[in-house]
Parts: C-alpha cells; sequence; structure tokens
C-alpha cells in the first residue's frame, strides 16, 4: 500500500511539474563541485589507483600494468608499456607477472 501511494505522489508531481521560464528554481544544496565530489568506491575489497597514482607508480617502476582487452581494442589505443593479457586468459598466463610488483589491471 505503501508504494502505490510513494508511486502516485511521484507520478502526481511528475505530470504537474513543467518549464516555466518565469518560475525560478533553487536547489537545496548547490550541485556538486570537482572540490566536494566525493567518489564512492565498491566495497569489494579491490585496490583501485587514479590516474595520477597510476602515472606515478609506472614512473617509479612498481607496477605492472595489464590490458585484458581484446587484441583489437588494445591495437586500437593501450596505455603506454601495457602488456596485453586478455581476461580469457588471465589465468593460464598469471605465471608472466611479476610476483614484486603490483598488478593493475584494466579494461577500458
Amino acid at each position: 500500500m505503501k508504494k502505490i501511494i510513494l508511486f502516485l505522489a511521484v507520478a502526481f508531481a511528475a505530470c504537474n511539474s513543467h518549464d516555466d521560464a518565469r518560475v525560478e528554481r533553487k536547489l537545496a544544496t548547490p550541485p556538486p563541485t570537482p572540490e566536494t565530489t566525493v567518489v564512492q568506491q565498491p566495497n569489494d575489497g579491490v585496490l583501485r589507483v587514479t590516474t595520477t597514482e597510476l602515472d606515478a607508480l609506472m614512473k617509479a617502476d612498481k607496477v605492472v600494468v595489464v590490458d585484458v582487452r581484446s587484441q583489437d581494442s588494445y591495437d586500437h589505443a593501450h596505455i603506454t608499456g601495457a602488456k596485453l593479457i586478455p581476461v580469457t586468459v588471465i589465468g593460464q598466463r598469471a605465471g608472466e607477472l611479476p610476483r614484486d610488483k603490483m598488478i593493475v589491471t584494466y579494461c577500458s
């Protein structure tokens, strides 16, 4: 019953909304800016790095970057220095990866 009432309230509000240039609309909170935006990381236990962090790790030779896309995607464009190991064979080729460096994979 609560879902139906909520749906009707939302539908009623949407049906009665319209753009009227004479109406000044104010946001309850200001829109986010890059300085105020907080990126929510998935809670899956996987460490993520930014492009800035990846660049620093690559310059310090502390990382191996693995492109897990297809050969065609890799040929089209890839991170300079990235090693192509498609996701379909990464388990079979895991021995090619060093144990003393961070492994960063990417797929887009």
